[in-house]
């Protein structure tokens, strides 16, 4: 998520507000927030050699034709590691977070990363909070089908915090939930940045209230913030933790920006999982 794309567009919402409508206004935020796209990046693309395509489909609520999700599949060596559904934040898709799934598979899960609606080879419309949310909820009951009696865990990061929060609220046959740099909603990011003075918040329309939702969250919460992260402030991370129920657990990785944290905290991570999800056997065992 750019700075500009997202805060200083979101600022000019108060002009359109005047001389547009509100389905207008929906739109740009939408596509302000989201930045769908079908890019990746070379470390994206090479670190994604090797994994499966998949794809899911599914009825819409609102109807329509059927929708396709593409996703990227690459499982652990051992057959009984659990799964982790990886949701991604905006501007890439789902190659450009290879290099972040094969990390978290080399911790011990068999991983599924997807694309939302409008993102890569997916179905091809203009992403909003509540398509996420029920592309997220057709990855999850696909995996459900898929691999019957698995453990199965939730991860999001970035824009794909909320949308897991929202995910794992929602079910009650998740493990655990793992976010990494992520917040609060879209109204306190802005707030912390250097446009929060402009008085934005009731005009977007696309919240991701996680604050609202974390505490509804029946499993294990794993929150994961960079300390240099200039994007989504260290803070926010904090304070979504905060309105979690127990259990819980914040680990903060120095040095860690808001694209580099699972990297640098990899250890960190690693002994994260043992403590909350004693997955330190898994964890020693997975695949290189």
């Amino acid at each position: 998520m750019k700075r500009w794309p997202l805060f200083a567009a979101l600022l000019l919402l108060l002009g359109f507000a005047i001389i547009s409508g509100c389905s207008t206004l929906d739109e740009r935020q939408r596509a302000w927030i989201f930045q769908p796209s079908d890019r990746s990046w070379s470390g994206g693309l090479a670190a994604a050699e090797g994994m499966k395509d998949v794809w899911i489909d599914f009825k819409p609520a609102a109807g329509g034709e059927p929708a396709r999700l593409h996703g990227l599949w690459h499982p652990a060596e051992d057959a009984r590691a659990p799964i982790l559904l990886y949701l991604h934040g905006a501007r890439f898709n789902v190659t450009g977070s290879a290099p972040r799934m094969r990390r978290m598979q080399e911790l011990g899960f068999s991983v599924l990363g997807v694309d939302y609606r409008g993102f890569g080879k997916s179905t091809q419309a203009l992403p909003s909070e509540e398509s996420a949310y029920e592309d997220a909820r057709a990855a999850w009951d696909w995996l459900a089908q898929k691999y019957p009696g698995r453990q199965r865990y939730i991860f999001g990061h970035s824009l794909g915090g909320p949308i897991a929060i929202n995910l794992a609220a929602e079910v009650s046959d998740e493990s655990g939930t793992i976010v990494e740099s992520t917040f609060t909603s879209i109204a306190d990011v802005i707030s912390t940045s250097k446009w929060g003075w402009v008085p934005v918040s009731l005009l977007i329309t696309q919240r991701f209230e996680a604050a609202r939702k974390v505490g509804r969250i029946g499993s294990p919460l794993l929150v994961v913030h960079g300390g240099e992260d200039r994007l989504i402030l260290p803070d926010l991370g904090r304070k979504l933790y905060e309105a979690a129920a127990l259990p819980k657990l914040f680990v903060l990785v120095e040095g860690g920006s808001h694209h580099n944290t699972n990297s640098v905290g990899q250890a960190q991570y690693r002994q994260a999982l043992a403590q909350l999800f004693s997955m330190n056997s898994l964890a020693v065992s997975a695949a290189p």
